[in-house]
């Protein structure tokens, strides 16, 4: 038996945005439809918003996302809530965060200099007694990701 999993992003309006700019991190391919696409009124708020969206790459990477209907507003800790570093320890009111590691730190810099762009950062990318790299980022869609090099 095999089982995946697939994290499921849910955005105020921003999904579209949010895919784009993944795609631009990652390579891939997006697969996007509109909820009126799906069958909503034109006119009805939301028509040209994503009711699915998914980015998926060749190395089997794969994120969804979704834009919750009626619920427009850029900013992100709307939904999402915020991350910071207080005394030594991680401060949240998220319910997750999205973990990414690679096998390498070339490979992960790269990552992280893509989803650096626009993010507030929480912990500098850095070796650490773990990995060889880590750090954690809040994107600017509102996403905080853990990222860390494969112990090897």
């Amino acid at each position: 038996m095999t089982i995946n999993t697939t994290t499921h992003l849910n955005f105020r309006g921003t999904a579209r945005q949010a895919l784009d700019f993944y795609r631009s991190v990652f390579g891939g391919e997006v697969t996007a439809a509109t909820y009126g696409q799906f069958g909503m009124p034109e006119g009805v708020p939301g028509f040209d918003k994503i009711v699915f969206g998914q980015l998926e790459t060749a190395e089997g990477m794969r994120l969804m996302a979704y834009d919750i209907p009626g619920q427009d507003d850029p900013d992100p800790t709307a939904t999402a809530g915020t991350t910071h570093r207080e005394n030594g320890a991680t401060i949240t009111d998220r319910t997750f965060f999205q973990s990414l590691r690679a096998d390498s730190l070339d490979e992960l810099r790269g990552y992280w200099d893509g989803l650096a762009e626009g993010a507030t950062v929480i912990e500098p990318l850095a070796a650490s007694a773990w990995s060889a790299g880590f750090g954690m980022l809040t994107d600017r869609f509102g996403v905080t990701w853990v990222l860390d090099v494969q112990a090897g």
